[in-house]
């Protein structure tokens, strides 16, 4: 969450970087600044009615000695109208506090000011282009078509076991799925530095909210009920990315700054509800409920936090370079940018069966955000507490990198060369047709 002092002290600096995103939520500043001010008045008056009722305390103390019972009792029905009103006291400031913290939990992050201003996708800049284009002496096939001749991916037995939005991968399909987890695992533990994790596949909401997830997208998530029992629904979520457990493994810590940074990696399983709003069918794998990924995360000292932003996305690049893939890069317009992110850079990689571009990587610096909102931070060497920066990043995601591979490594006869740098783990170079 947003800096409370920052908020006090520039609100109309606040109030323009969240106006930059176009989403209104600049217009809950003065009200989430009102309740602030509620609080604080409110704290003010307890403290000083306390310091009241302890010297009202102190006098009865002393009648009781004086043996001036009367007097004393008088003090007596004086502390308990002060005490209920302190009692009421605290509960309008406990109010107060708990509608700032709601108004706090729903705000945005601040876009950084390198971001540039815009409304869509369609106003976000191409940093860099890698390769070209594949170029074919036949009509590309889709990788739907590919996936079907080949047996790679059953689609209708996939639908009717879980309905629209899901995958069977089969045989060489599940082979390759599995070939392309282990090498971007591999790649990033041994190349680029990162420590492999295998967290937990449902987490409470206490890590949703962390990265940002919760409260304002809680309708977008797969909440877990234990059999029958419908009080433990929503005490567990199946995780949307391997962010979510990975970036709150060290949640209300209080790190020694000589461990930072600290750079993590994981594969699982990603689960989204909200894949289902557009454009899910019974067959693709553009748009599914469940996909795999290789996730990239960060926990770094706050100076160091935009130079290792430029690694993450170097590192989510090296995967589509030694796979051979034309792919660009492109720096999220202000109006495009995730809830928690003050910098997001996306990796397109090209489908030839699609004519398109394909996300398939999007790299994120929170900076602070997202430690506060788990209570992480570090002891520097002169014993300051400071909130860490967390970063993440797909490095890379699937099932669209399965898509663009398929596409672009298709042959006249219907066969796929598999990539050189695939071929250790797939242990062969081609899928004949």
């Amino acid at each position: 969450m947003l800096d409370i002092k920052l908020l006090r002290e520039q609100p109309d600096f606040v109030r323009r970087r969240l106006a930059s995103r176009g989403a209104g939520d600049e217009a809950h500043v003065d009200e989430l600044l009102w309740f602030d001010e509620q609080r604080r008045k409110l704290l003010a008056e307890v403290e000083a009615l306390k310091a009241q009722r302890n010297r009202v305390s102190k006098e009865i103390g002393t009648l009781m000695g004086q043996k001036k019972f009367d007097e004393a009792e008088t003090k007596k029905k004086e502390t308990r109208v002060l005490g209920d009103r302190i009692s009421s006291l605290d509960k309008q400031a406990g109010d107060a506090e708990t509608a700032r913290q709601q108004l706090m939990l729903r705000l945005p992050n601040l876009p950084h000011e390198s971001v540039p201003l815009g409304k869509t996708a369609e106003d976000n800049p191409v940093v860099r282009v890698h390769g070209e284009k594949p170029v074919f002496s036949f009509q590309p096939k889709s990788h739907i078509e590919l996936c079907e001749t080949l047996k790679l991916v059953d689609f209708a037995r996939a639908a009717k076991l879980s309905g629209s939005g899901f995958v069977l991968y089969t045989n060489h399909g599940a082979k390759l799925e599995r070939a392309l987890i282990q090498f971007m695992l591999e790649l990033h533990t041994t190349e680029h530095g990162y420590t492999e994790v295998s967290p937990p596949l449902m987490v409470g909401p206490q890590c949703l909210e962390g990265v940002g997830q919760f409260p304002k997208f809680a309708d977008q998530y797969y909440a877990v009920q234990e059999g029958l029992d419908a009080t433990t629904l929503g005490k567990l979520y199946l995780i949307p990315t391997a962010e979510t457990p990975v970036a709150n493994i060290h949640r209300e810590e209080i790190l020694p700054e000589r461990q930072l940074p600290i750079h993590y990696c994981a594969y699982t399983p990603c689960f989204r509800g909200e894949a289902g709003a557009a454009g899910v069918g019974s067959r693709g794998m553009i748009r599914v409920h469940q996909f795999d990924k290789v996730e990239l995360i960060k926990i770094v000292k706050p100076e160091e936090s935009p130079a290792e932003h430029e690694k993450m996305v170097a590192n989510a690049e090296r995967v589509l370079q030694l796979l051979g893939l034309h792919y660009r890069v492109v720096l999220l317009c202000t109006g495009d940018m995730s809830f928690a992110s003050v910098k997001t850079y996306d990796i397109e990689v090209w489908a030839p069966g699609q004519g398109s571009y394909l996300e398939v990587s999007s790299v994120s610096n929170c900076e602070d955000f997202q430690a506060r909102r788990m209570n992480l931070r570090f002891k520097t060497d002169n014993g300051e507490n400071k909130f860490a920066h967390i970063l993440n990043g797909s490095g890379t995601a699937l099932a669209r990198l399965f898509v663009a591979m398929v596409e672009s490594c298709q042959q006249p006869d219907g066969s796929l060369v598999v990539p050189q740098a695939l071929q250790p783990y797939f242990k062969a170079d081609r899928i004949a047709a």
